[in-house]
């Protein structure tokens, strides 16, 4: 017996793994290129569509480069904060009650914006949707395995010193292979020793086959 959609979509559901910059609107995306002027690679939204369609068989460092576009647009307060109401607002429509959005600031800082800065819209966002829709969310933090450990560090740090603004818990994130989860392992401590919650992704490029997506040691609830 098939489950009809309609019921799918009514269940109050949550939402603990949601890429912040793999979640657009492609019309969100092609509007904020062509203000900024910057070039995606397609000429129109169906194109792009195409382009950031997987193909069949692709591994994880292909997957990621699609994340590029979208970080490309996300580099400034306005952009954020419309693209983290937008998706609470998708999710909302989906009935997701609790919502935890991750992401890495560290990619978002190529025009010289503070960690604040690239947060604190984020955190506006969700919190303007939370008002205006009745849901719950929450920010992950993400350090990434190819950049340097210390920048893992600085960002355990900074989620420590969010920890009552919104954001909810660390993450690690990137490409696994010859990049370990143990050279980070200052920043895992520095949130441990805080009582703050951690998700790693694990396995989904590397390592044990049996493991194909994010290993979440904790669940990442305010």
């Amino acid at each position: 017996m098939s489950i009809p959609i309609s019921l799918i979509q009514s269940l109050p559901k949550t939402d603990l793994h949601c890429h912040l910059d793999g979640s657009l609107r492609l019309e969100t995306l092609w509007e904020l290129a062509e203000r900024r002027s910057i070039e995606l690679g397609a000429g129109s939204i169906e194109e792009l569509r195409a382009m950031l369609t997987p193909r069949t068989g692709a591994n994880l460092g292909e997957y990621v480069e699609m994340f590029e576009p979208a970080i490309s647009v996300l580099q400034d307060a306005e952009a954020l904060r419309r693209v983290a109401y937008e998706l609470a607002e998708d999710a909302a429509r989906e009935n997701i009650r609790y919502l935890e959005v991750r992401y890495s600031p560290i990619l978002h800082a190529r025009r010289g914006l503070s960690l604040p800065e690239i947060v604190d819209p984020v955190l506006q966002g969700l919190r303007d949707a939370e008002l205006k829709l009745g849901m719950v969310s929450g920010v992950i933090l993400c350090g990434i395995r190819t950049i340097s450990p210390e920048v893992s560090l600085e960002l355990a740090r900074f989620a420590v010193s969010y920890r009552k603004k919104g954001v909810v818990g660390f993450d690690l994130a990137g490409a696994e292979k010859d990049y370990p989860a143990k050279d980070h392992v200052k920043a895992f401590y520095e949130i441990l020793n805080n009582n703050i919650n951690v998700t790693v992704h694990a396995g989904e490029d590397f390592g044990a086959p049996s493991i194909h997506q994010a290993i979440h040691y904790c669940g990442a609830h305010r």
